[in-house]
């Protein structure tokens, strides 16, 4: 019976080639713009990022080959397993069969692991010294500290100061790896110090830690520190395709010829994209696959944000890029799930949601939470809070495909384990946690000053369904029945 509950690739079968979906998007992408309004350069990039990260940023080639020093890095932990969640499937009664990457097995616990080790990598050959980074939840921290060590580069992290203080021993990670911690909004640059100024409270966003780790490599004029993305452009896209390259292979290995539904958490998509993209390639050639993307409801750019060209951070140091957004300022609910805390979403991702390829939706933490200690308590991990995000919607749609009798083949990503995020789930058990539904007004707010500030109109403009955070919980707190 348990025969596929754990499915493993040898290491020689991870893959030899990175997946580029936007070289086979039904429509072409927007491109980047400068602060002139025209397409940003190559050379205007080079200002923060070595120019072999470049050239995979504007890459128009659908396949890219992973240099042979990387993949041997990665083979620290990859392939990841491939997991069947049994125990999960006979408690929700559901005809579908569950199935799960499992990313939690790489060293910093997530699959933050896999665009770092490359970043890294590809800024050591470029003669860099100094990586500056931003971090929600602390994994992409933790991740490039840990790669950066390999490589012999210095790594300072901006941590959005919510999650520095919700997760003090991922800061601790990322020491432990060499690489510097810092709480944003901070001190150390004028993005933070105006930040603070403005307002002394502030719990941190994304969008303020990537103006400060870019105010810090732009400044030095020895052009010896670049600034590295854990996730949201095409090259941190293109280096997570792994994740779903080796669960193809993974699910031929058992017969499964695809999947019927593939899931992922996403704030700014690296995680989803891994898993989906090299799916989303069966589907652009008529495989029959549902793909959702997965978000919170108090930070929910793709299901109701705009689709607009906006900055990639509070400051407008980064290029304009065309994607859902809820602001640039926008400063998210302080929920535990730091890394979903980001304001847009990938480009890529944004396009291929015009295009009608998937079917985001959102979850309010509440039910997130219910869903990891459901988790927790079948199939025995504790999962990471963005993680659980996902896990909320596998159990809809598990319970969907109980409630119409069809055998269904669900497939999503666990992005992480949730070992150093004990206090979000204590909260959750102590009734403490608040779920947050960003107000129609604010959206509406937000594409007034986008107008305002004169940024052109992405020309698609999506009008899809979204899943609102109205769910009832009080069923659901007593939990020793969950």
């Amino acid at each position: 019976m348990y025969e596929d509950v754990k499915i493993n690739l040898n290491p020689n079968d991870m893959p030899k080639e990175w997946y580029n979906l936007a070289a086979d998007l039904p429509t072409p992408m927007l491109p980047p713009l400068g602060p002139d309004g025209k397409p940003v350069s190559a050379d205007q990039m080079t200002a923060i990022f070595p120019p072999s990260i470049v050239e995979q940023e504007m890459c128009t080639k659908s396949w890219v080959t992973i240099p042979e020093e990387i993949r041997q890095h990665l083979m620290r932990w990859r392939p990841t397993p491939l997991r069947r969640a049994y125990w999960l499937e006979q408690y929700l009664k559901t005809p579908a069969k569950i199935y799960y990457k499992d990313e939690s097995a790489s060293p910093a616990g997530s699959h933050k692991g896999n665009t770092a080790i490359a970043q890294a990598w590809y800024n050591k050959q470029a003669g860099t010294k100094t990586i500056t980074t931003e971090t929600g939840a602390g994994q992409w921290g933790g991740a490039l500290s840990f790669a950066c060590k390999l490589m012999g580069i210095d790594c300072k992290v901006f941590m959005v100061k919510v999650s520095f203080e919700q997760k003090p021993f991922r800061k601790a990670l990322m020491r432990t790896w060499g690489g510097t911690c810092i709480a944003s909004p901070s001190e150390v640059t004028e993005v933070g110090r105006k930040v603070l100024r403005e307002y002394p409270d502030c719990p941190g966003s994304l969008g303020i830690a990537i103006s400060e780790a870019v105010e810090l490599a732009v400044g030095d004029k020895t052009g010896s520190t670049k600034y590295a993305l854990g996730s949201v452009l095409n090259h941190v896209m293109l280096h997570q395709t792994v994740i779903g390259l080796e669960a193809k292979k993974q699910l031929e290995m058992i017969g499964i010829k695809k999947p019927d539904i593939v899931l992922s958490c996403a704030g700014g998509g690296s995680n989803f994209a891994g898993m989906a993209f090299p799916f989303t390639y069966d589907k652009i050639n008529g495989q029959d696959i549902e793909i959702i993307p997965v978000e919170p409801t108090s930070c929910p750019s793709l299901t109701r944000g705009v689709f607009a060209y906006d900055y990639g951070d509070l400051s407008g140091f980064t290029p304009l890029l065309p994607m859902h957004t809820l602001g640039h300022d926008y400063i998210p609910s302080s929920i535990h799930a730091g890394g979903l805390r980001y304001h847009g979403m990938s480009p890529i991702i944004s396009q291929a949601v015009n295009e009608g390829l998937y079917n985001p939706t959102s979850v309010g933490q509440n039910e997130c939470f219910l869903a990891a200690v459901r988790w927790a308590r079948t199939e025995g991990w504790v999962i990471a809070p963005e993680s659980s995000h996902t896990v909320a919607a596998v159990i809809r749609e598990a319970i969907k495909a109980r409630e119409e009798g069809k055998e269904k083949t669900i497939l999503f990503t666990m992005s992480g384990h949730g070992y150093l995020d004990m206090v979000g789930y204590e909260k959750f058990l102590n009734k403490e946690l608040q779920d947050f539904s960003l107000p129609q007004s604010e959206i509406d707010e937000t594409e007034a000053r986008l107008k305002a500030k004169g940024f052109p109109e992405a020309p698609i403009r999506r009008t899809g369904k979204w899943t609102p955070g109205n769910i009832d919980h009080s069923q659901y707190m007593d939990h020793g029945k969950i």
